[in-house]
């Protein structure tokens, strides 16, 4: 069973932030440069908030917003589902699904450890699947090819 643990530990640990009174701007950008589609809102060490593409979408393009002066913390989705280095991709995948989101933040003792994506979590699922299909396939093969 592939964990969150697995997949951060292919593909790092890096979290990327930005401040509550940062511009959507400054978020956008953030996430231009590091080809991110989220990004976690902090206060210190405390996470607030969260602000993805979707919010951009909702929250500010369709407003008729404009992304300089409209604030992270006008925008930002407050009540931030996380999960645990521990759960299972199939776990945060039935989570995603029913919360109708894209982006998870990793937090182990209260720490941010990592950030995963429902493209994280596919990628992984479908690398699960094919090993399944080519263990299979050796076994009905008598191990050869």
């Amino acid at each position: 069973m592939t964990t969150v643990r697995h997949i951060l530990d292919a593909k790092g640990h890096d979290v990327f932030s930005v401040s509550p009174v940062d511009s959507v701007a400054d978020a956008l950008r953030l996430m231009s440069d590091k080809d991110i589609g989220a990004v976690l809102v902090t206060e210190g060490d405390r996470v607030v908030g969260i602000f993805t593409e979707r919010q951009y979408a909702r929250k500010v393009f369709l407003m008729g917003r404009t992304s300089p002066t409209t604030l992270v913390r006008e925008v930002m989705v407050r009540d931030v589902i996380y999960v645990e280095p521990d759960q299972s991709v199939e776990t945060c995948m039935a989570l995603m699904a029913a919360k109708r989101i894209r982006h998870l933040p990793v937090l182990s003792d209260g720490t941010v450890v990592g950030i995963i994506s429902i493209g994280d979590l596919t990628k992984s699922a479908i690398a699960d699947r094919e090993f399944n299909i080519e263990q299979l396939v050796l076994y009905v093969g008598g191990g050869t090819r």
